[in-house]
């Protein structure tokens, strides 16, 4: 009795926690936001909430009859905080980026928006350069509504969470798609094992609210980070080992 009551006090505290987190996302002006996607037939209802993060919390939502999002059954909607700790991260990418940092102010609200409307762009310069990534639906403010990656209700794993048969296939696969979006002048800048969903077999970048034209003045030292992360995951779980370096010059050459 006593183990199933500590559970029950321990079901309790973590659905307080979420209700907290809900109300925080899904305040006056959100709301007021989120009904241009009701407006615009993205949606048709709001479900549970599938991810959450240091900057934003992903809800599955149900696919309205919008010719965009025709077919689908789901739309990942992605909400991006007001708080101050996602507002200092997102302001050295936003700020350092050409392409954004004369459309930025100088509050927390005015970064945040940019960072959700870089994100969608990002993913538009994403699939135009046949690099696998979601489908991006809207934005409005702090709002993105995207395609979901997924079976029936639940979220495609992440690269972490898979036992990869083909290894250095995926590796490789991983490395074109680097290459792939710094041809189109784009670098993610948050490569990671965690940032890679593996969907039917595919691996798809997500989260590219960070991604840095490769004429923002670090974007050498955000594509190093990448290629280092991901060729390391490698090493560390597959025995694969590249060279970072060799690997680096490669795309850049």
């Amino acid at each position: 009795m006593r183990s199933k009551r500590h559970r029950q006090e321990r079901e309790e505290r973590v659905l307080k926690e979420r209700r907290k987190t809900d109300q925080g996302i899904f305040d006056s002006g959100t709301m007021v936001r989120l009904s241009k996607f009701f407006n615009k037939r993205i949606i048709k209802g709001m479900g549970m909430p599938i991810a959450r993060g240091k900057e934003a919390d992903i809800y599955l939502a149900e696919a309205g009859d919008a010719d965009i999002v025709s077919g689908s059954r789901y739309v990942a909607m992605k909400f991006f905080r007001f708080d101050a700790t996602a507002f200092i991260k997102m302001a050295k990418y936003v700020k350092g980026d050409p392409r954004f940092e004369r459309q930025v102010g100088r509050g927390r609200e005015s970064v945040v928006r940019t960072w959700c409307k870089k994100e969608f762009g990002n993913l538009l310069v994403a699939k135009e350069a046949g690099v696998p990534a979601p489908q991006p639906y809207m934005f409005n403010g702090n709002i993105l509504a995207m395609q979901f990656l997924g079976d029936d209700e639940t979220i495609a794993p992440s690269l972490n969470d898979v036992e990869v048969e083909e290894p250095s296939r995926m590796l490789d696969e991983i490395i074109g798609e680097i290459k792939r979006l710094y041809r189109a002048n784009l670098v993610h800048a948050d490569v990671s094992e965690y940032n890679i969903l593996v969907y039917n077999g595919i691996p798809y970048m997500i989260d590219f609210g960070q991604a840095v034209s490769t004429r923002h003045p670090a974007a050498p030292e955000f594509l190093k980070r990448d290629v280092t992360n991901i060729t390391n995951y490698f090493a560390r779980k597959y025995g694969i080992r590249l060279s970072a370096n060799e690997v680096y010059s490669e795309i850049t050459s």
